[in-house]
């Protein structure tokens, strides 16, 4: 089983930036797709990037295109998702999960999941 730790999580200001890290032990990362979710309270979960071990091919959510980077270094066993320009809106649990990825693009369904980290932003 592949195990997932976030990380990077935080409270900051509108307008501000955090930086999650999402880290797997006993496997490479450079064979699983791996998406970045987010859940707000009252709110379905939410997949808003995804980087696709098969042909690295990236892609985002419209809520966060623009504002989220995501990017993987495969020394660190590691995938991060940068968050600028921060707004309230974005307050969530995030999220990152894997699944091997063998086919195009970022995996259909995943089903290894990390723990989760809190992101706020308020004033």
């Amino acid at each position: 089983q592949l195990q997932l730790v976030e990380s990077g999580g935080g409270l900051v200001q509108p307008g501000g930036s955090l930086r999650l890290s999402c880290t797997a032990s006993e496997f490479s990362l450079d064979y699983y797709g791996v998406g970045w979710f987010r859940q707000a309270p009252g709110k379905e979960r939410e997949e808003i990037s995804c980087f696709a071990a098969s042909d690295l091919s990236i892609s985002y959510a419209s809520s966060v295109k623009g504002r989220f980077t995501i990017s993987r270094d495969s020394a660190k066993n590691a995938v991060y998702l940068q968050m600028n320009s921060l707004k309230p809106e974005d307050t969530a649990v995030y999220y990152c999960a894997a699944a091997l990825n063998l086919g195009r693009g970022c995996p259909d369904t995943y089903d290894n999941w990390g723990q989760g980290t809190q992101g706020t932003v308020s004033a």
